[in-house]
């Protein structure tokens, strides 16, 4: 198994001054970065690729797609336009050499309609992310991560459940779940056996507490988290994905309004710990 970190800890986007950010994440001791171009003309896509390489480092790809690119809006012409945005945001991913890219990359996030999702939205979106599939299938061996996001963040894919059923009606090796454990506590009637229902469909995971501060400082149940994963021999990535509190964006977008830890160093060292320490007793033993 690999521990990753999210470079929104550290920096809002990622543009060639934040290039340290990758020599500083492997020194803190972890196997993976995980990128949001959101600054995609700007991203150092294949700078990325050649220091990652020098630094033995893997790399993931993760965005939250904006309004004007929703696949599941009833616009035909926002849906297609989100259809050729995504086309472009793998071949970022290719170009970073990224194994994973997912997200919010299966609407719009933050986008509600104020109803329940429709059949024509579910429609629009395998539609649409089954074209994405296919065109990202012919370009690489990269994964894309369907990630099940809480209620006031969409109304669309909100649990594991969902997400598998997704997945599982786009029918693509390459389509895979994405889990997020602040999320699966605000959704699941159960985390266990919400990850043991994924099974295999399962390629991508956020290890983040509830409160998205320093993993096993809140209320996630991550024995149970640890025994579901082994139970379903998950042997991918678990990411610690947090916000810099001075990420003002980031920070209204993730409702983030207190300071979590002493800085972002702090967090991401004291959450790798025990993360690794939870791994090495439950899994490892």
């Amino acid at each position: 198994m690999k521990f990753g970190i999210h470079t929104i800890l550290f920096s809002e986007t990622f543009l060639e001054k934040d290039m340290p950010i990758l020599e500083k994440c492997k020194k803190m001791g972890f196997d993976t970065v995980e990128i949001p171009p959101f600054d995609h003309d700007n991203f150092p896509a294949k700078r990325v690729k050649a220091i990652a390489k020098e630094l033995d480092l893997d790399i993931n790809i993760a965005y939250g797609m904006p309004p004007e690119y929703n696949i599941i809006s009833p616009d035909r012409n926002v849906r297609k336009s989100g259809i050729e945005f995504t086309k472009k945001l793998v071949d970022i991913s290719n170009e970073a050499g990224a194994k994973i890219f997912g997200g919010v990359v299966y609407c719009a996030w933050g986008y509600t309609t104020g109803k329940r999702r429709s059949a024509d939205e579910w429609k629009w979106g395998v539609e649409s992310f089954r074209e994405i599939a296919e065109y990202a299938q012919s370009t690489s061996p990269i994964i894309l991560g369907i990630e099940s996001l809480n209620r006031f963040e969409s109304h669309f894919i909100n649990t594991a459940a969902d997400a598998v059923n997704f997945v599982t009606s786009i029918g693509m090796q390459n389509v895979r779940v994405l889990l997020d454990t602040f999320h699966l506590i605000r959704e699941e009637d159960n985390i266990y056996d919400a990850i043991i229902n994924s099974g295999s469909h399962l390629g991508y995971f956020h290890a983040n507490e509830s409160h998205r501060g320093v993993p096993g400082r809140g209320l996630v149940p991550w024995a149970e988290v640890f025994r579901a994963l082994k139970n379903i021999h998950y042997d991918g990535c678990l990411t610690i994905e947090s916000f810099d509190p001075n990420n003002e964006n980031l920070v209204r977008m993730g409702s983030m309004w207190r300071k979590l830890a002493d800085g972002p160093e702090q967090l991401a060292a004291e959450g790798l710990a025990f993360l690794r320490d939870m791994y090495n007793k439950i899994i490892a033993s």
